[in-house]
């Protein structure tokens, strides 16, 4: 049986008229789960199960590949071709926050305003990782979660080091910081991937980035990588900014 054969299909279209398929699943408060590269594997759906399962109402996006590929060679290939093409991510500049943003800002609203409550939670992961905290910029975002960022690709100190926002954006997002919205970053201590974008987010949020560094030089943190300890961690970070009453 399909894996997203429980999960309901859907779209969204923001106000610009860009629309990508959705698949949504779950009660509770609204948490938007972005894939990595090369799309919505297993691993990808199988974390978003677990964050089902704790009490929250998920929607997966499709941005890119095929549902329920491989996480192979080919597929990751097949996926890298076509984001290289889509004018809707950023890849090696710095100081721009990619277009897809805007998008999932919309997709955020809509949620919040479907299921109330202080707003919902985003994560990103590997490609995808720095898109949580663009959506940041908007208020529906009450929790973002930045699992391993690796864009732009780590190539030199200065794309190693940003953020995947542009300085408008960035200065919103520090602004959302100071006034108590927390920003919860996840990723192996010694992953090449994520260059040294976290000593950026330290400097930039101080006290409000939440910094979970795991040991050892692994990548996927919550799929191909899977690490108890930082799912837990984003299980009770959602917990603690989502529900009215965690208890």
């Amino acid at each position: 049986m399909s894996l997203l054969a429980t999960w309901t299909r859907g779209e969204h279209t923001d106000p610009a008229g860009t629309t990508h398929p959705t698949y949504r699943k779950g009660t509770g408060p609204g948490v938007v789960v972005i894939h990595e590269v090369p799309g919505l594997t297993a691993d990808v759906i199988g974390f978003a199960e677990e964050v089902v399962a704790a009490g929250f109402t998920v929607v997966l996006p499709h941005l890119f590949g095929r549902p329920e590929t491989g996480d192979g060679p080919l597929a990751i290939a097949s996926s890298l071709r076509q984001v290289c093409v889509s004018r809707e991510f950023t890849k090696l500049a710095t100081g721009e926050t990619a277009p897809v943003a805007g998008w999932l800002r919309s997709l955020a609203r809509d949620l919040h305003a479907d299921l109330g409550g202080p707003g919902v939670g985003a994560l990103g992961m590997c490609f995808t990782g720095g898109f949580a905290l663009a959506m940041m910029v908007d208020d529906a975002v009450a929790a973002p979660v930045l699992c391993q960022p690796s864009v732009p690709f780590p190539v030199g100190r200065a794309r190693a080091a940003d953020v995947n926002l542009s300085p408008d954006d960035l200065a919103a997002v520090r602004r959302r910081a100071a006034a108590g919205c927390e920003v919860l970053g996840v990723r192996y201590a010694r992953d090449p991937a994520t260059g040294t974008r976290f000593e950026t987010l330290t400097r930039e949020l101080g006290d409000a980035f939440l910094r979970v560094e795991l040991p050892g030089r692994k990548h996927a943190v919550v799929t191909r990588h899977r690490q108890d300890e930082a799912v837990t961690r984003i299980l009770d970070f959602f917990h603690g900014k989502l529900h009215t009453d965690p208890s």
